[in-house]
């Protein structure tokens, strides 16, 4: 089984800097100190991202020449906090000079069905998230414990008043 890893440091105010595991660095706000995407956002981000790849990749296999090409992905929340998403719409936006509609529609779906991670994740109903803590005490002593897990069979709580 493979692992990724990422490490988010609060900064100022709500200003979040997260650090992948491949070394690159992702800016979060929320909307007070709006100098950055809010973390719900990024999901948008990763699933369009994420489906944008593989279809760019499947199509360019199949010889198909793309002069311009985007994804646009909305969502739906529920109102009530944590807020939870819904659904997601993705529209592919392809252009080229002769395009095969056949060749767009089987990369959407190699992608939406095979390929993407993100996709696949959202859509699965397999995630466990386990939640725990460590708190790192003046004298050396760390005390840490497991919080909660959400996941399949686990549905989400809504926060308390």
């Amino acid at each position: 089984m493979k692992e990724k890893h990422a490490v988010v440091r609060v900064e100022e105010g709500l200003r979040l800097l997260a650090q992948t595991g491949s070394g690159h660095r992702v800016a979060m706000d929320n909307a007070v100190g709006d100098t950055a995407p809010r973390p719900a956002e990024l999901i948008l981000v990763a699933l369009g991202g994420c489906t944008a790849m593989d279809v760019a990749s499947i199509l360019r296999k199949k010889r198909q020449v793309v002069t311009d090409y985007t994804v646009d992905v909305t969502s739906a929340q529920l109102d009530d906090h944590p807020e939870p998403f819904t659904r997601f719409d993705v529209v592919h936006d392809v252009h080229g000079p002769q395009v095969d509609e056949e060749a767009v529609r089987r990369a959407i779906e190699l992608s939406a069905t095979r390929y993407c991670t993100v996709s696949s994740t959202l859509t699965s109903g397999l995630v466990e998230i386990h939640h725990r803590y460590r708190v790192h005490g003046p004298d050396g002593r760390i005390l840490e414990g497991e919080v909660v897990v959400t996941g399949p069979g686990r549905p989400y709580s809504v926060a308390a008043g």
